[in-house]
This record gives C-alpha cells, structure tokens and sequence, in this order.
C-alpha cells in the first residue's frame, strides 16, 4: 500500500507551526469488510518523531482510536530560516514513512 507524508512550515508568534498529513487507513480492526464479513485487519500509525536539524523535539504516540489520514501539529520554537525539520512514523504492520521541509 502507498502511503504519502506531506508537511508543511508556517512561521507564527513564537516558533514555527508544523502541520504533517499522513494518507493511511488508521484501521481499528474493529470494522467489516461490506462484502465480505470478514473483519478488516488493525494497521495504523503507532509513532510520529518530529526532529530539528537531527535532534528529536517532539513524539507523537497514536493508536487505533485515531481517524484515516491523521493532521498532526506541534510548534517548534527556536528554528531558523534554513534548519530541517523532519518527520518519520512507523505504524504497527512495521511500515514506515516520513517526510522533510525546510524553514524559511
């Protein structure tokens, strides 16, 4: 399955506003499938890492009680125009994802 990460960095009062949007089911395991009756398996993101310039500044912990695509935000204070900031997210089948953006 094909899973896009999509960030963006919106400079605001006081640091710089992250919003990242992961395309992913964030299945519960909980649902049906409609033809088939057969239960559809649980597969969501467990884990969202948020770094700047390599160093970790936020994680974010999320489970099956979490809608499809998940929109994450954090504020990240003493960035610079030029810094990295990077995501990387790790779901519970083993798959991972991520994306970078840079400060301007």
């Amino acid at each position: 399955m094909a899973f896009t990460t999509k960030m963006k960095v919106k400079t605001g009062e006081g640091g710089h506003e992250v919003l990242c949007l992961v395309k992913h089911p964030m299945e519960t395991g909980l649902r049906k499938d409609r033809k088939t009756g057969e239960a559809i398996p649980a597969h969501y993101i467990e884990i969202m890492t948020f770094k700047l310039n390599g160093s970790t500044v936020a994680e974010a912990v999320l489970g099956q009680g979490v809608s499809k695509d998940p929109l994450i935000g954090i504020n990240v204070k003493g960035a610079k125009s030029g810094d990295k900031i990077n995501v990387e997210w790790k779901d519970n089948m083993g798959e991972t994802g991520g994306t970078e953006a840079t400060v301007k």
